[in-house]
């Protein structure tokens, strides 16, 4: 689903990424650990293409994307990427079954279909009753799952998640680790999530430690 080769990136004087590799398998769940400064969020926001780096390939699900131009990649983002950050970063004016449905508008899928994937979204996350919510209705957990489903509304072929459970009580934590793994078992989703839980980093199919820009050897649960 993923591949990286010899990844680098600096920001000024300061070289962050030395060199990364990586190769992720599609239904995995890989989490990335490592000290903070190491480089984690940096090469998250590579693979996510929010962010280029100075050099080195990155291939998901087949594209080079070094290679498409701006307009291109915008696209490949919204249809390939799904995003969860450790802020839910959901817009407080609409209600939770509008926010789950903006990035299939930015794709360009009609209302009704967009509103149709967003309820079985919410149906499937035990959140049908929470659809017309805005997020300041609902608990930290819920609106953490909202994005879950904003992030999987155009059927992504990775999700990328930064701290995602990190603002987030021991318990609905946990529950938003399982429902990582559900969403792997049953739609076969991959995900790559930055994560200092070490609980969700034990249960990943791989860790990925970064140290000082570079990645620790490491094995495949």
């Amino acid at each position: 689903m993923i591949q990286a080769t010899g990844i680098h990136k600096s920001y000024g004087s300061l070289e962050v990424l030395k060199g990364i590799d990586l190769h992720i398998n599609k239904k995995e769940i890989v989490s990335i650990v490592g000290a903070s400064g190491a480089g984690k969020s940096t090469l998250l926001h590579i693979i996510g293409t929010l962010d280029k780096a100075d050099r080195g390939q990155l291939i998901i699900d087949g594209t080079e994307v070094g290679k498409l131009n701006d307009t291109a990649l915008a696209a490949f983002r919204n249809q390939k990427i799904g995003f969860v950050f450790q802020f839910h970063h959901l817009l407080p004016e609409f209600t939770a079954i509008e926010n789950i449905c903006i990035p299939a508008y930015i794709g360009g899928m009609a209302k009704k279909e967009a509103t149709e994937k967003a309820e079985k979204l919410l149906e499937y996350l035990n959140l049908t009753d929470r659809k017309d919510h805005k997020p300041s209705q609902l608990s930290g957990g819920e609106q953490q799952r909202i994005a879950v489903a904003r992030a999987l509304i155009n059927n992504p072929a990775v999700v990328l998640a930064d701290e995602p459970s990190g603002n987030l009580d021991s318990k609905s934590a946990q529950e938003l680790h399982k429902l990582f793994f559900r969403l792997r078992d049953e739609l076969g989703q991959t995900f790559v999530i930055v994560t200092h839980n070490p609980e969700l980093a034990t249960m990943s199919d791989l860790t990925i430690t970064i140290k000082d820009g570079t990645v620790v050897p490491s094995l495949r649960a």
